[in-house]
């Protein structure tokens, strides 16, 4: 049985004796929030006020909590802690029972020697560390510890140093046949219609097990831990197939584990179409990044996943419903779960499984040079150990990979790092059928870019995307905006509009956060829509360039299916409002226009246009490829018409029967060309393709007349 306390808290600055007043703590949760609670901090979010929380950046923190329990005659008394971020120690009565360095390892003890109803626990934790020789408030101080580095600041995330006991800690009673451990491990036959099952559990009493298929069907109950299953229904990604799971419980006369399988096979293979061998002497190539799933090849299209809350801990289960489902929704089938953000809890691995989105999951490292440091290496088995024996058991989980952009030369690490050998090794060792790459990007794969308009030569993400050549679009994004209501609760009236570099709008990531405007892209803004005279337009303007910009990636990264075999943006989510960035959802689960387009774009079976910018001038002959995609397992055909539409005119182009296109196949059609009309004074041109089976795709592009200027031509919103 499980006892959950009440707990206090109190800080003090490191190096100092004095502790602050205590106050109530939430576990979980994390000390800086509840400080933040406690001390009239909550509206943080508001202006600039994240920066109050520099003043508590190197506090140290203790909770106490008054044991109340109950143990029977013969049961073994635990103190169980999940999760403690990140550098700790633990007392019973005042004495130290244990300490430790980590969040992810899960910790057990023993205490039943030594606890009884009434003794005091505490957990001491020690400040958030830094590397001392590290430049001041940057990431790099986070470059020796297993700590996510975006809590050291990012251009999405502010620097927000966190700590504290942030998932479940309790104290446990277990009688003798108290199941310790219990995990189903199994193997599929060469057709996968039958698996093996052997289940791996600790315990001294006798074990029954049941397990379920996805109807809920009994189709094993025993005692003996190794049988055969048939029939098998696979666990399949969203668009695939369904994600199927069978459902398990193992019981003793006082204690009982339940979880769920996920039959499937997954391995990286060779792009289609990439050159593997090169020139003799043989040598590097692009790195295999097909995801091979059941034995069918995947184009993997979706989005990289962040920390859902700047505060970890207080992440619950009800947000990851929120956000997972919205993946599926928009078609997507992966999420690219970003190394400086950590590991999530487990809901959001098992949210990933009943909606069929596949995981990439990277260990907590992130553009950061890490040496092979004995300590730090003694650090990070211990917490890698931990993380695959976690996960590995949920079949979303497809791919580990060590961390992002370690290859880069602001990283400076290599194949031949420690670091990255040792993240291989256990990830061989503990979980060898899921496939493992270094990094991302590797060879053959790219990130970006991050903005509509490429600054080195002035080209849109249509021209740009068009006449590039991956393997896989790992990264890439176009800043928006965020919605006037939202921008409302965190920027003063006084500093909405004009936008400018005023301490909120810097504070929420709009200036300052990467390159000066990135994410605001007055530059970009202005170069086709001029200057705004309100605010309502320039967000308007400024989401339809993130809407038209995602659909053009996503889209041409479809089309050149074969070579490229993934198309996954930056980012799906983020961790507070921001003031502008690229994900498809604000702060909490809010989509944003842009998510909707994405949606369109992603659809398993979808025509789609070919066009070569974002702007066009009256005269200029307007020219788009039609193409035919199908992601699914049915073959498909269709009727296309296509049509423009200026000023609320409609122009008929043609009609294209697509013919039988089949599964896996993007099919190319005919071009359409039209030379576009004079003296048009709306701004928006709209290409249609319509859909016989009614799998309409469009898309709002820029009509500009030759003689009118940027104030002139403002948009119809």
């Amino acid at each position: 049985m499980k006892f959950y306390g009440e707990w206090t808290l109190c800080g003090r600055n490191k190096g100092t004796d004095k502790y602050c007043e205590k106050f109530k703590a939430a576990v979980p949760g994390n000390a800086q929030w509840d400080y933040a609670k406690s001390h009239g901090m909550e509206n943080f979010t508001f202006s600039d006020g994240v920066y109050a929380f520099k003043e508590i950046e190197d506090y140290e923190w203790l909770y106490e909590t008054i044991l109340d329990f109950n143990a029977k005659k013969g049961e073994k008394v635990f103190f169980v802690a999940e999760g403690i971020d990140y550098q700790y120690e633990i007392l019973l009565d005042g004495e130290v029972i244990h300490s430790g360095e980590g969040m992810y390892s899960k910790i057990e003890i023993d205490i039943t020697d030594k606890a009884q109803k009434g003794s005091k626990l505490s957990v001491f934790v020690y400040a958030p560390p830094k590397r001392d020789d590290a430049p001041k408030g940057t990431r790099d101080e986070a470059d020796r510890f297993c700590k996510p580095p975006v809590s050291y600041g990012w251009d999405w995330n502010p620097r927000l140093l966190i700590s504290g006991i942030w998932k479940p800690c309790y104290i446990e009673t277990r009688a003798t046949d108290y199941i310790y451990n219990c995990e189903p491990f199994y193997t599929l036959n060469a057709g996968r219609t039958t698996a093996k099952v052997r289940f791996e559990t600790t315990c001294e009493g006798k074990v029954e097990y049941t397990v379920k298929d996805p109807m809920g069907k009994v189709v094993y109950n025993g005692t003996e831990n190794e049988f055969e299953l048939n029939n098998i229904a696979l666990w399949w990604c969203n668009g695939q197939g369904e994600p199927n799971l069978y459902s398990w419980t193992a019981k003793t006369e006082t204690d009982e584990k339940c979880g769920h399988i996920g039959f499937r096979t997954v391995k990286l293979v060779h792009n289609e179409g990439v050159d593997k061998l090169g020139a003799f002497p043989k040598g590097r190539y692009p790195c295999p990044i097909t995801i091979e799933l059941n034995g069918r090849r995947i184009f993997a299209k979706g989005s990289n996943w962040v920390n859902p809350d700047l505060f970890f801990g207080r992440v619950t289960d009800e947000r990851y419903k929120e956000l997972v489902p919205l993946a599926k929704e928009a078609n997507m089938n992966i999420f690219r779960c970003w190394g400086g953000a950590g590991i999530n809890k487990e809901a959001f691995y098992e949210e990933c499984d009943k909606n069929g989105i596949m995981v990439w999951q990277e260990f907590m490292l992130a553009c950061n040079n890490y040496i092979d440091d004995p300590h730090y290496l003694s650090v990070l088995k211990k917490e890698a150990t931990s993380i695959i024996k976690a996960l590995r058991k949920y079949p979303s989980l497809v791919l580990w990979c060590g961390g992002n952009e370690l290859f880069n030369d602001w990283s400076g690490m290599d194949d031949q790092s420690l670091v990255l050998r040792t993240l291989n090794a256990l990830c061989l060792e503990y979980d060898s059928k899921n496939p493992f790459i270094m990094t991302s990007p590797v060879f053959g794969m790219a990130h970006g870019n991050y903005s509509f308009m490429d600054w080195d030569d002035g080209k849109d993400v249509f021209h740009r995307f068009t006449n590039s050549a991956n393997t896989a679009y790992t990264e890439f994004g176009v800043g928006a905006i965020a919605a006037e209501e939202d921008l409302r609760t965190i920027i003063p009236e006084n500093e909405l509009f004009p936008i400018n570099d005023t301490p909120a709008w810097r504070a929420h990531h709009g200036f300052g956060a990467w390159i000066m405007d990135t994410w605001v892209c007055h530059s970009v803004i202005n170069r086709y829509f001029g200057e705004d005279d309100n605010l309502k337009d320039r967000i308007a303007h400024s989401n339809w360039l993130q809407s038209m910009g995602y659909k053009a990636i996503f889209e041409e990264a479809r089309r050149q299916w074969g070579t490229c075999s993934m198309a996954i943006n930056w980012c799906f989510n983020e961790p507070w409002l921001t003031a502008a960035g690229n994900s498809l959802i604000s702060y909490p689960a809010k989509p944003k226009p842009a998510y909707f387009e994405v949606k369109k774009s992603l659809r398993n079976v979808m025509p789609s246009a070919r066009i070569k910018k974002f702007e066009w001038e009256a005269g200029e002959t307007f020219t788009a490829e039609l193409w035919y995609h199908n992601d699914g397992v049915n073959t498909e055909s269709d009727t296309i018409s296509v049509s423009i539409t200026l000023d609320g005119k409609e122009y008929f182009l043609l009609d294209w029967q697509t013919g039988e296109v089949s599964s896996g196949e993007n099919k190319l059609g005919p071009a359409v060309n039209f030379i576009l009309p004079e003296n048009v004074k709306d701004n928006k041109l709209v290409l249609t393709l319509k859909s016989k089976e009614g799998r309409d795709n469009g898309y709002a592009l820029l009509y500009k007349a030759k003689e009118q200027n940027f104030n002139e031509n403002k948009t119809n919103i």
